[in-house]
């Protein structure tokens, strides 16, 4: 697989390299996306004194360039190229020699070949570094949705083969080869600079994806992942099976989605895992009055580590290590699962959720979310560092967040975000206030 993914990709470059001159109908575009965030002790909730949780006041702007040929209906070949540069204006560093700048590698985001009705076929087949984003998407994205989390969310590709039986129109089933890696190791930078570390470790998945319509109002998506990690540090090889399904019940402007998954497995050694988790959310549209209002009540339950018993009953998020329910959280998460998930942000685990959401639409172009969350754990920790953590009570504490989004024009869009958690007695009394605030403006041509 790994020399399928260089080839490809020696192709890909050829092909746009040439494609001026052949008989093929090309596409070209480009985005840029400027962001400020403010992080007041989002990593320790102050608790902590190392240089990686000290509070963080920075700039990044992520360019991309894509370029897409198209040979005919059902043979594409895409390609995108991506850096994010990152400007410190806070006491934080990059690095230890005090450089505010981080110039960024200019990395292959995207770069696949699109393959539809194989042999007359209604089998499809998508080869190479790919997004599962959007109409690409599995589910809510609850166990398939970043397989970069170490870069943020600069990309969130997959090396990966997916092949798609298009069943009927409205069954279909996914088999998905994914190989992630540590660093990018399949390609090159086209930029000097230090590769970012991606992923904990080397990383594979195997996955069956089923997608069924039934009627009008009921979807459902039973699935199967068997994911490899790689050891690292002191945490040894995993090999873990993960199976599931999602639902979705629409009708009347109501919709109720849930998800539940079952995890089993072992590491060298022979240490069992088993784990579980899943959520459920019910909401409601009101299209015709003013405003347009929407709202959500949910529940999130991911299975913590018991520490009275020889098993890990920990959750693996597996390639879901992403801001799913909140962007503050995902960085404590760091000090909390180092063992587990490495120095990656998004392990989520251990945590129950109970949030409601509220949403207006001012006009087309603005609309406003605010929502608040109650987090808890569901199992005390043991050993984990006390000067953050309290080793017994299990109240994460309280979550409040608001996000104002306007859309300028088809090409120019923006929004403000803030987030404000306030800790409980799952960390320790010294604990703090966080805040997280960031504002976003984004130009697509």
């Amino acid at each position: 697989m790994r020399k399928a993914v260089v080839m490809l990709s020696v192709v890909l470059m050829l092909v746009f390299a040439t494609s001026v001159y052949a008989e093929v109908k090309t596409d070209f575009g480009a985005s840029f996306r400027l962001r400020q965030e403010v992080w007041d002790n989002v990593v320790a909730l102050d608790t902590l004194t190392s240089a990686s949780a000290k509070d963080r006041d920075f700039f990044r702007l992520r360019a991309s360039l894509w370029g897409k040929a198209s040979f005919n209906q059902d043979i594409t070949l895409y390609t995108k190229l991506t850096t994010e540069p990152k400007y410190q204006i806070g006491s934080y560093r990059v690095n230890a020699k005090g450089d505010k700048l981080d110039e960024d590698e200019i990395i292959f985001d995207n770069i696949y070949a699109d393959f539809k009705n194989i042999f007359g076929m209604p089998v499809d087949i998508r080869l190479g570094r790919q997004d599962f984003l959007g109409p690409d998407a599995f589910g809510e994205g609850f166990l398939l949705l970043d397989g970069t989390p170490g870069d943020g969310s600069r990309t969130f590709y997959f090396n990966a083969l997916r092949l798609t039986w298009r069943i009927t129109k409205n069954n279909s089933l996914d088999f998905v080869y994914i190989t992630d890696t540590w660093t990018d190791t399949y390609l090159p930078v086209l930029h000097p600079g230090n590769k970012k570390q991606l992923t904990a470790s080397n990383e594979q998945g195997y996955v069956l994806y089923s997608k069924n319509k039934i009627g009008d109002t009921f979807n459902v998506e039973p699935y199967y992942i068997y994911k490899i990690e790689q050891a690292f540090g002191t945490t040894p090889k995993l090999k873990i099976n993960t199976i599931g399904a999602r639902a979705v019940f629409s009708q009347n402007r109501w919709t109720v989605k849930g998800e539940f998954a079952h995890q089993f497995g072992e590491y060298d050694g022979g240490r069992d895992r088993r784990a579980n988790g899943g959520y459920i959310f019910v909401g409601r549209k009101y299209p015709d009055i003013t405003l347009k209002p929407e709202f959500e009540l949910g529940f999130v339950y991911l299975s913590g580590d018991d520490p009275s018993t020889p098993k890990h009953e920990g959750w693996n998020p597996l390639f879901s290590r992403a801001p799913y329910w909140n962007e503050l959280i995902i960085y404590t998460l760091i000090n909390e699962t180092v063992k587990d998930g490495g120095p990656i942000p998004g392990y989520w685990t251990n945590m129950l959720i109970y949030k409601a959401e509220a949403k207006v639409s001012f006009t087309d172009n603005t609309k406003m979310s605010a929502a608040y969350s109650y987090l808890g754990a569901d199992q005390a920790t043991s050993g984990l560092n006390p000067a953050m953590f309290s080793n017994s009570g299990k109240g994460r504490g309280h979550m409040l967040q608001a996000m104002l989004t306007h859309k300028f024009n088809k090409n120019l869009d923006g929004f403000l975000q803030a987030e404000y958690f306030i800790p409980k007695s799952f960390y320790n009394d010294n604990a703090k206030n966080a805040l997280f605030f960031r504002w976003q403006l984004q130009y697509r041509i």
